[in-house]
């Protein structure tokens, strides 16, 4: 597998006898997720929230209002809540959190990809923003490996400034102490792109394909942020409506049958609208008794789909009357969507190999 091999060290032609050999002439592709805690337990949980939590890009809160608040109150308290929704959907054989279990599979499976279009030149691997593997520890290796230009690539399809943004602040930090640093890019959004579309409307298609009686509607569920940040100039509002009017478009459907909500907020301001667990129980009490919530911001399942969504949201949605809930899960390594990927991939390594 690409991520694993090792490029021999090799003696420059023009280097003096004494130089140290060193390993070059390799392309690495970083593929980047959010996070995960390395355990549900108190002290893992809070060691991850703690790290994501103290992000200004996630909370740009004035650190001496924010710091007391998250270390004295938050970081006693939602590290026991956390931990036991994580637990709920743990991956006990394999002792991980499903989201480093698919981010795994992924980075496998786009391994392969490469290596059937490039061979042993494109070295594949996975890091996480928060968390272990970390992003310095991913750089480092395929430093190590001989990579002298990386591609980085956010697995997130929306660019938003607390997701694709960060994720790319600590690649660039990783960067600060590297005496001989490597040329880099960046992948930008996908939220558009054909075959990203296409696996979407697959997903779906599949999933129609299987419920007994059709849903009244298809809720597309993103994660949300502070609506302050769209005033602000972040794009990640209008890119998750454009997502949801190509995915109607693809499969032919009317505005009816499909609509856009948000997700997980988080503090007392206001977040982008409609929220998905009020909006699912408003739609059962207008008579929409069957919904199929899918989540096309989340490249892989994770805790807010798993728990979130088909706890919490599923559960409103009944409360308030409904009776079909269908949950269609994230792309993960589904086949349509590591093509999309692999595609993008070779879409940004123009230039650096054909």
């Amino acid at each position: 597998m690409n991520m694993m091999q090792q490029t021999p060290a090799t003696k420059l032609d023009h280097a003096p006898s004494d130089h140290p050999p060193v390993r070059f002439g390799k392309v690495g592709v970083l593929l980047a997720n959010l996070g995960t805690p390395d355990n549900y337990d108190y002290w893992s949980m809070r060691r991850y929230l703690n790290e994501f939590l103290s992000d200004k890009r996630v909370i740009d809160y004035s650190p001496w209002i924010w710091q007391p608040l998250l270390q004295l109150v938050i970081l006693t308290k939602r590290p026991f809540s956390s931990g036991a929704a994580y637990k709920s959907i743990w991956n006990h054989a394999a002792d991980e959190s499903p989201l480093a279990t698919i981010t795994k599979d992924q980075t496998a499976k786009m391994a392969a990809a490469m290596q059937e279009r490039y061979g042993d030149k494109v070295v594949v691997d996975y890091c996480m923003r928060y968390g272990n593997p970390s992003t310095k520890s991913k750089v480092d290796a395929l430093l190590a490996q001989g990579c002298q230009k990386i591609l980085f690539f956010p697995l997130y399809p929306h660019y938003a400034g607390a997701t694709s943004a960060t994720a790319c602040d600590q690649f660039f930090r990783s960067l600060m102490d590297v005496k001989w640093q490597p040329s880099v890019r960046t992948v930008e959004a996908y939220y558009e792109h054909p075959l990203y579309i296409e696996a979407l409307a697959q997903s779906v298609e599949r999933a129609y394909a299987a419920i007994e009686e059709r849903p009244d509607i298809l809720i597309c569920s993103y994660h949300g942020v502070p609506k302050r940040y769209l005033m602000e100039g972040d794009p990640y509002h209008c890119q998750c409506q454009k997502t949801t009017r190509l995915l109607k478009e693809r499969l032919g459907w009317d505005d009816a049958d499909i609509m856009t909500t948000f997700q997980s907020r988080f503090g007392p301001e206001e977040w982008l609208t409609p929220y998905t667990v009020e909006e699912v129980a408003r739609q059962a009490e207008a008579g929409k008794k069957k919904i199929a919530v899918i989540a096309p911001a989340f490249s892989a399942d994770c805790i807010e789909t798993l728990e979130e969504i088909n706890e919490e949201i599923h559960e409103s949605f009944e409360e308030a009357g409904g009776e079909q809930f269908t949950y269609i899960p994230c792309l993960n390594d589904d086949d349509a969507h590591i093509r999309a990927l692999a595609t993008v991939v070779e879409e940004n390594l123009k230039g650096w190999i054909d």
